[in-house]
């Protein structure tokens, strides 16, 4: 791991739901450190909880218990505005699905984040333009989701995830839906990130090329985590 202090770690983590009055838990024991500027890869079988440890740890839900530190902050104590204003500034995601602005140009949603975050208009328009350069979508950025190609959209959802220079970027499946050349793009450009500006990327994936490119892979059993190799 890079650096003596994690940018992020978490230990204990627990989480559970109620579905039809049923108490029903889907992780027991989950810990796991990320330095800055490492990609860590998240495995399992489906249902195995890999999307709810990356949604607490990306502070879109909270666990019932447990640690929880990001960049030297205990989340723990943290308030839902707290939680938002952290999670604006410091984390950016990338889906399976896009979740894009249909009625929004590519620049548009690049920009989302930068909106919440205050940054002045001419600044985010410019330094959205860059990002969109940055992953080869220079002649698209009028253009709207239903104008662009899976890959295209999928890099445009990358780009907006780094609009805000967030310390971590969590990625959920983001290449589940694309073809071979156009997921090795993706996860080049992730790896990229991390080897050139620090970022750290955690990285949920089926797919063992994917979690190959990681530096360590961490796998969930029966609500634990483990290490893989």
């Amino acid at each position: 791991m890079r650096g003596a202090e994690p940018l992020l770690r978490v230990g204990g983590l627990h989480k559970s739901f109620t579905v039809d009055g049923r108490h029903l838990p889907v992780l027991t024991d989950c810990s796991l450190e990320v330095g800055r500027g490492e990609v860590v890869a998240i495995v399992g079988r489906s249902g195995s909880g890999k999307s709810t440890l990356l949604n607490m740890i990306g502070l879109l839900d909270a666990a019932d218990g447990g640690e929880h530190v990001f960049d030297g902050v205990d989340v723990t104590r943290l308030g839902e505005g707290g939680r938002a204003r952290l999670r604006n500034a410091g984390i950016g995601f990338v889906f399976q699905t896009f979740h894009l602005l249909e009625r929004r140009t590519a620049l548009a949603n690049v920009c989302v984040p930068m909106v919440l975050g205050g940054v002045p208009a001419s600044r985010r328009r410019a330094h959205g333009r860059r990002l969109l350069e940055s992953v080869g979508l220079q002649d698209r950025i009028t253009s709207r989701p239903h104008q662009l190609s899976g890959g295209e959209q999928q890099r445009v959802a990358l780009a907006r995830a780094l609009s805000m220079e967030p310390a971590m970027v969590l990625a959920d499946e983001p290449t589940g839906a694309l073809d071979g050349t156009t997921s090795d793009q993706i996860i080049e450009q992730l790896l990229a990130q991390a080897r050139t500006r620090g970022t750290a990327v955690v990285i949920v994936t089926h797919e063992p090329s994917v979690a190959a490119a990681a530096d360590r892979r961490i796998a969930i059993e029966e609500g634990r985590t483990r290490p893989v190799g």
